[in-house]
């Protein structure tokens, strides 16, 4: 495992965490959203995160050697949760369907909340893991 490895693992973290915090923001904007450019109400946005592959020489060669290259995260990609609308009887709003109910975005403020809360925790986590490795590498410099 090199120097930095470390490091580098706590920064993908941190670029992933964030990610997760702006699109949890992006729900928490659109939460009373019921018309959106491709139609209809706005859909919860969440990430899927996966470990990050590197496909390198040095990491073919730790996978050979048996050696462990966990070398941090990545989101994978960004879904749209597919749970059903809330709908809301309301036939004097532009937006309601032919019986008069309008759809309402599928994002629950508590979930987000909950989300956001996680994402934090997980943010200050990875800061306070930067934070000792730096304070382990000027220990080791004065050595």
């Amino acid at each position: 495992m090199s120097f930095l490895k470390g490091l580098d693992i706590s920064a993908s973290a941190l670029t992933a965490q964030r990610l997760r915090m702006d699109v949890i923001a992006e729900n928490l904007a659109n939460v009373d959203t019921t018309r959106t450019a491709e139609g209809g109400a706005y859909r919860r946005r969440y990430t899927v995160m996966q470990e990050n592959k590197q496909n390198n020489f040095g990491s073919f060669m730790e996978r050979a050697l048996g050696v462990s290259s966990d070398s941090g995260v990545k989101v994978a990609e960004i879904r749209e949760d597919t749970s059903p609308f809330k709908l809301d009887y309301n036939p004097e709003h532009p937006d309601a369907n032919e019986e008069g109910y309008v759809e309402h975005p599928n994002v629950d403020l508590a979930v987000e909340m909950i989300d956001m809360m996680a994402a934090t925790r997980s943010y200050e986590a990875n800061i306070t893991a930067v934070n000792a490795f730096k304070s382990m590498a000027l220990k080791a410099l004065e050595i």
